[in-house]
């Protein structure tokens, strides 16, 4: 019996913020690929529940789905450390590094308090950033790896009320593009994917703040939200992972240094 290997046949890849959303659907993607992926996540149980259902869901489409999970905290350079050194202790090296965990808080810029500022660059950049430094080592001695880094639209144009989230994904494009220059030669790649507004545990939260505080439904709600995107549209996670997977084959490796938006259109 001859067998059949995807694209991603051999590589490991780690996705952080993997437990729900945007980062269990990129998984789910990588796996259709033949990947093997860590999810990597603060909430031991969440990760566990999606390992279960992501091995069960591909069970039967392509084989045992080969998954497992660490718990991370991005935002502490020794957790990231130990949790990334885990990882590649049990399934070799990280070849694939998606950088998706993340956090938004709303305010306006008088009532963004120095917390709130530090809370999101701490999660939003400096998590990217820790990441980065713990797996790049282990692609530089491979000479290939892809770095993908989820930021979001707000890293590309400004949005009201969210100065703390918008400069912290703004640090993300910049460190992707400067990244992707030192290691153009290097056979890395490093791209960011930005979506709009993606049903999310984030823009479920997002929805309840306008309904408390303008009074509006859930539907009024979720249309302001939508407006912006030219489709009229929230943006699905799913959406959002086939970008990653593509950046992520062999046929992507001249695809370095973009910022691409899932987002209907909203950037242009």
């Amino acid at each position: 019996m001859i067998m059949s290997h995807g694209p991603l046949h051999g590589k490991h890849a780690l996705v952080t913020g993997g437990g729900r959303g945007i980062g269990s659907a990129i998984a789910h993607a990588l796996l259709l690929q033949d990947a093997r992926v860590t999810l990597a996540g603060r909430t031991e149980a969440v990760l566990a529940k999606t390992a279960s259902e992501l091995a069960t869901a591909l069970a039967n489409a392509s084989g045992p789905a080969d998954i497992d999970f660490v718990t991370i905290d991005v935002a502490d350079r020794e957790s990231v450390d130990l949790a990334l050194a885990e990882a590649a202790r049990r399934h070799g090296r990280i070849d694939i590094l998606v950088n998706n965990a993340g956090q938004a808080a709303s305010a306006p810029f008088g009532k963004t308090g120095s917390d709130i500022w530090r809370q999101m660059m701490a999660v939003n950049l400096d998590g990217t950033y820790h990441c980065i430094q713990a797996a790049l080592p282990g692609m530089l001695a491979a000479g290939w790896g892809r770095i993908i880094n989820i930021a979001s639209t707000a890293g590309l144009t400004g949005y009201a009320y969210v100065s703390a989230y918008c400069a912290a994904k703004h640090g993300v494009i910049g460190l992707t593009r400067s990244l992707a220059l030192e290691l153009a030669t290097k056979g890395i790649t490093v791209n960011a994917v930005c979506p709009g507004y993606t049903e999310t545990d984030i823009v479920r939260d997002a929805i309840a703040n306008i309904m408390a505080k303008t009074g509006r439904s859930e539907e009024q709600a979720r249309a302001e939200l939508a407006a912006g995107n030219p489709q009229k549209q929230l943006i699905q996670p799913d959406q959002v992972a086939d970008a990653v997977a593509w950046l992520c084959q062999p046929g992507a490796g001249a695809m370095t240094g973009q910022s691409l938006a899932v987002a209907g259109g909203e950037i242009m």
